[in-house]
């Protein structure tokens, strides 16, 4: 069985994150192939589109929000994540008991005796009319009905676990600060939950491990759970073995691919690409070495948005006004401390409000020593 490197997985990523090469696609489409973008931090999608679309208007991104053709929902991993609506839709069920069972790992004493399908019955009752609430507004009118429950449990329960939800604009529209505002999912997009299979097949399980690699491989099962939190994809990797080509890695994990997904030549040039916070690129796998070393493996479940050089994290970044403000993580040759000042002061325009070039500046930091 053919063994890829650290250096050739890190160039597949790389190809399948849209980070190799500024993509020329549309903004919806980008978003379908990433599998979402995770987006707790409501920005930050846009930075992540910005490093990887060519000419992202952010715009365009609002757009989609307002008109409902993608959407922010509690789905991969009890996260955030900016997804399509069609995905939305058609992932949420497969998701269901993950949700449930990782709120029940954090308030299990909490929610000792409720019913949790009469509270999700109770919960859509209330959400039924449409109008849009926020946690504490959702469970202060469940609290007569669930006195022995703390509001935080049954908050977190009800969403996102127990009922679908999907957060309203203007939060997460470009340049805007808003509070979370939640609205039945299926009201918001105007369809229903695609229901599970009622024969006990897979076929979401299915198109998620495709998808997956499409965007992540090659990839371990491991790293599949990693990424969107679902334990039982084993068997749906099973069930379409015979469509996927396998390989190791260095480690010695069997590693599973689609047959045609770009794997490019561990010696291709990686651009310099400054990542948001919690990227999937990043987040993605259970083993991260491919592109970022295990020293600093905990920047990634942080927050630090951080610098890609030759395709691995090496710095981390940070706005302060009109600023980026870079810190390696290791020397920089001079040549890389021009590409990331460069690519540092488009990403400051990006950002400023300020059309004036003069704005536009960078500042790397000393490097540890």
């Amino acid at each position: 069985m053919t063994v890829l490197d650290t250096r050739a997985l890190n160039r597949a990523t790389l190809a399948r994150q849209l980070l190799l090469d500024h993509a020329h696609v549309p903004v919806l489409d980008a978003v379908a192939h990433l599998g979402g973008l995770q987006a707790q931090e409501p920005q930050e999608p846009f930075v992540g589109l910005w490093s990887r679309l060519r000419a992202f208007d952010p715009a365009v991104l609002s757009d989609l929000l307002i008109r409902r053709s993608v959407v922010r929902t509690h789905l991969m991993r009890r996260t955030v994540h900016l997804v399509t609506a069609d995905d939305a839709l058609a992932w949420r069920a497969r998701h269901d008991t993950m949700l449930r069972q990782r709120v029940l790992g954090n308030y299990r004493r909490e929610l000792d005796g409720i019913d949790l399908d009469e509270l999700a019955t109770a919960g859509k009752a209330v959400m039924a009319d449409g109008e849009p609430r926020s946690m504490t507004e959702l469970v202060r009118a469940l609290a007569e009905r669930r006195p022995t429950s703390g509001p935080q449990a049954l908050g977190e329960m009800l969403i996102p676990a127990l009922v679908p939800v999907a957060q309203l604009p203007p939060r997460g529209l470009w340049r805007t600060r808003a509070g979370v505002r939640n609205v039945l999912l299926s009201s918001w997009l105007g369809r229903e939950i695609d229901p599970p299979p009622s024969d006990g097949s897979d076929p979401v399980g299915q198109a998620l491990v495709r998808r997956y690699l499409a965007a992540f491989g090659p990839a371990a099962t491991a790293d599949l759970r990693a990424w969107c939190g679902l334990a039982g994809l084993p068997a749906a990797v099973a069930a379409i073995r015979e469509e996927l080509v396998t390989f190791r890695d260095e480690r010695g994990r069997t590693l599973f691919d689609l047959p045609d997904a770009p794997r490019p030549d561990p010696d291709t040039p990686a651009p310099v690409r400054f990542l948001p916070a919690f990227d999937n690129a990043i987040l993605g796998y259970h083993d991260r070495s491919r592109i970022i070393d295990d020293a600093h493996r905990g920047l990634s479940v942080a927050g630090a948005r951080v610098v890609l050089v030759d395709g691995r994290v090496a710095a981390t970044w940070s706005v302060k006004a009109d600023t980026v403000l870079v810190t390696p993580l290791r020397r920089f040759s001079r040549a890389d401390r021009v590409t990331v000042a460069e690519q540092g002061r488009e990403l400051a325009s990006f950002l400023s409000d300020n059309s004036d070039n003069d704005s536009r500046r960078v500042q790397i930091v000393a490097p540890p020593r």
